[in-house]
């Protein structure tokens, strides 16, 4: 039986309804921002809230994350607590605010500085700092505090994202033994080696092993967590069943990988895509040229230095091409507090000035680079319209924007250009795989790309689509939540024979 909302709603209702369902995320799916006098509502660009918004509607409950829109306590109650979305509301965001004090220190801080690089394999140094570590803890706390006071006593299974709340399960379990407790961690876990750099290594795998159940994208970084943990606490790993033990409770370590609502995604496209095409086309200033497109934020692990490099080798090695199409990339600027996020902004804008003055002609440059936050209508409509989309990471756990693209190729055409050290390469073998490292690989496939005949791209889209419409996000979340309720079920089981046994 397909996954579809229908059926994971039934697994919420019948398997946890009995329980409140709390999901936890730094970012927020909906936030408000003053537009002059007016106050709009927006969905951020992020591939964790693109993937659970559609669950949350389905499965109702609380989302608890950084309210970060200037206009967020505006439209929130005293609690922090709004209604989303706006057009037809079906669960209820609880907004926790931050000082700008914490929010450097948790989040621009250990998060950002620390944690994500010290997990994705692309040679940046992680930063340590002990200030930023008392930020991260306190933050981490004080969503702890939100959710309880959101569970008020009652029974609850609370889905935890990502690396933002490494301690945050320890803090609930402390406080709430009772609690079902679910963290799927969304970015790559280092091997041991690696993480023994990390100066806090043991409050944060203490802090993950509050969890009932971790999970990652694929079974290598499962792997990874449990030998880490095994080589540095005391504690019984089972490489059978993938849990830790320690203390008499145990944690299950499995792989989930996450995904989308690809019918969602084709029905937000236009339906007059001639025309959507033509605005596109004339907002770029982009003639009649084929299109290759990427959409990334700015970010050290996605790559984009090495996709305008291998654009650069392609028009070296055929000078024929040019003319014939460009590149456009799409990237958010991110993080840009953090040095080494400004310092990669500033290398995109001189290495696509550099290019595109070496094979510019009468108007004509390969590298269009939009460094701007763009809606997804927009990016939709450009994955839909463009011969290829080009996913070329470093390091990823999963990477979405892959699945989107496939997803937007409702006419069966298209060319996924994906690198091999994407979680999502695992799922998508029709890609064209490439080491994004090996430019003269990448230019290779990017030619590839460009010649494809229309049986092959039809052929490889067939399987993709097939391949994302069957492990799509509710089938993700159904698993998980799947195994939540299992953990529930046995939890009410065990209170119930305790009320039940008769003092000696």
């Amino acid at each position: 039986m397909a996954w579809n909302r229908e059926r994971l709603e039934s697994v919420v209702r019948d398997r946890i309804g009995g329980a409140k369902l709390v999901v936890v995320a730094n970012r927020e799916p909906y936030l408000h921002t003053f537009d002059g006098e007016a106050i709009r509502c927006s969905r951020p660009a992020s591939g964790l809230t693109t993937a659970l918004d559609p669950v949350m509607r389905t499965c109702g409950g609380t989302w608890v994350a950084h309210g970060s829109g200037d206009a967020d306590r505006v439209v929130s109650d005293r609690y922090g607590r709004v209604k989303v979305p706006p057009e037809d509301p079906s669960y209820t965001i609880r907004r926790v605010w931050l000082t700008k004090e914490e929010e450097q220190g948790y989040y621009y801080g250990f998060a950002n500085e620390g944690l994500w690089p010290l997990c994705h394999i692309a040679y940046a140094r992680p930063r340590f700092d002990s200030a930023d570590w008392v930020q991260y803890r306190h933050v981490n706390q004080k969503f702890a505090d939100a959710i309880l006071d959101e569970l008020d006593g009652e029974s609850g299974v609370v889905f935890v994202q990502d690396y933002h709340f490494a301690l945050l399960p320890r803090m609930l379990r402390n406080a709430r033994p009772d609690l079902v407790i679910v963290q799927f961690w969304h970015i790559p876990w280092p091997n041991r080696e690696a993480f023994r750099v990390c100066p806090w290594q043991d409050d944060i795998l203490d802090g993950l092993l509050g969890n009932d159940l971790l999970s990652f994208h694929v079974q290598d970084h499962c792997n990874n967590f449990l030998e880490t943990v095994d080589r540095s606490t005391e504690s019984r790993v089972d490489m059978e069943r993938f849990s830790v033990t320690r203390s008499g409770k145990t944690t299950l370590v499995q792989p989930h990988p996450i995904s989308i609502d690809p019918e969602a995604i084709a029905a937000s496209l236009p339906i007059d895509l001639d025309a959507a095409e033509r605005r596109l086309r004339k907002r770029l200033r982009l003639g009649g040229e084929k299109l290759i497109v990427g959409v990334d934020r700015v970010d050290y692990t996605k790559g984009i230095p090495e996709r305008f490099r291998a654009v650069d080798r392609l028009l070296q090695r055929h000078p024929e091409l040019k003319t014939t199409f460009s590149f456009v990339q799409i990237g958010a600027p991110s993080r840009v507090h953090i040095p080494a996020y400004r310092r990669l902004n500033e290398e995109l804008n001189e290495l696509a000035d550099e290019i595109n003055w070496r094979h510019a002609i009468d108007g004509w440059r390969p590298i269009v680079f939009l460094n701007e936050h763009c809606g997804a209508d927009e990016i939709y409509v450009l994955d839909r319209l463009a011969t290829a989309c080009v996913v070329s990471s470093l390091h990823d756990g999963m990477n979405l924007v892959a699945k989107e693209f496939v997803s937007t190729r409702t006419d069966g055409r298209g060319v996924l250009v994906l690198s091999r050290f994407t979680g999502a390469a695992r799922e998508l073998s029709d890609a064209v795989l490439i080491n994004p490292y090996a430019i003269d690989e990448f230019a290779e496939a990017l030619r590839l790309a460009l010649t494809m005949t229309a049986e092959e791209q039809e052929h490889r889209m067939t399987s993709m689509r097939t391949v994302i419409a069957d492990n799509n996000v509710y089938r993700w979340a159904g698993m998980l939540l799947s195994e939540a309720s299992k953990l529930f079920q046995a939890r009410q089981l065990a209170e119930t024979r305790s009320s039940l046994e008769v003092p000696a």
